[in-house]
């Protein structure tokens, strides 16, 4: 959903749940992505405010996204992360974290001791950074960081005050992806996919936003359209044309 008007983006956000900022290459700073990101964001921080629960998550490139909405200044710092699986350094602050909080003791003990996130990312917010911006700072909390050897990063977040969480990793890949070597597939693995996936639907069931009427969310659905099944050149296994 890009290079839309602001009138069709705001009928569109009264009409779903929640949002997910995805991965890829598109620039945060100028692209239909960065444009209908700002959008969505200043819309739910809006409508939040005035007690209408709209949750909004962003994966990697969505991180990076979040970052900059917040920040509003270019942050990110190059690391060497780009196809590695890492173990998550949890902070004091996951414990009772609205995401963290639920996830059974052992499948923590998991996330924090094998390598079951997968990062395909050239920036991150290093935590000095992190550290010293007062506008992330007081909005995020951090609940995850993770280092490249040189760097450390901030691997988790979630916002304070908001339903707005990011994850520098993938949480989707362990059970989707099969074509590249460096993504875990664990039972462990598998299960952090469907636990965070849990956790965002559960979130959007607190939003009550709706279409007005059966035939328009009808048409909005995803099975109007159909995945492919991927040739040799992508790194998905499917893909959706639109």
């Amino acid at each position: 959903m890009i290079n839309r008007t602001q009138e069709e983006y705001t009928a569109l956000f009264n009409s779903i749940n929640g949002i997910l900022l995805p991965g890829g290459s598109a620039s945060i700073y100028s692209s239909g992505y960065q444009r209908a990101a700002k959008v969505f964001y200043e819309l739910a921080i809006e409508a939040n405010r005035k007690g209408d629960y709209f949750p909004m998550w962003g994966t990697c490139l969505g991180f990076e996204q979040l970052v900059l909405l917040t920040s509003e200044k270019a942050l990110l710092t190059s690391t060497n992360t780009h196809g590695v699986p890492l173990p998550l350094n949890f902070t004091d602050d996951a414990n009772d974290s609205r995401l963290f909080g639920g996830f059974p003791a052992d499948l923590r003990g998991k996330l924090a001791s094998e390598p079951l996130t997968v990062n395909t990312h050239k920036w991150s917010l290093a935590l000095l950074t992190y550290d010293t911006n007062e506008e992330l700072k007081k909005f995020y909390k951090v609940l995850s960081t993770n280092t490249d050897g040189q760097v450390e990063f901030v691997s988790t977040m979630e916002a304070y005050d908001y339903p707005i969480y990011g994850t520098q990793w993938h949480p989707e890949k362990n059970a989707f992806e099969w074509r590249m070597d460096f993504i875990p597939h664990t039972r462990s693995a598998v299960k952090t996919t469907f636990y965070i996936a849990e956790f965002f639907v559960n979130e959007a069931r607190k939003s009550f936003h709706s279409f007005e009427s059966k035939d328009e969310e009808r048409k909005a659905l995803i099975y109007n359209f159909s995945p492919v099944y991927a040739d040799d050149r992508s790194a998905f296994e499917q893909i959706y044309l639109f």
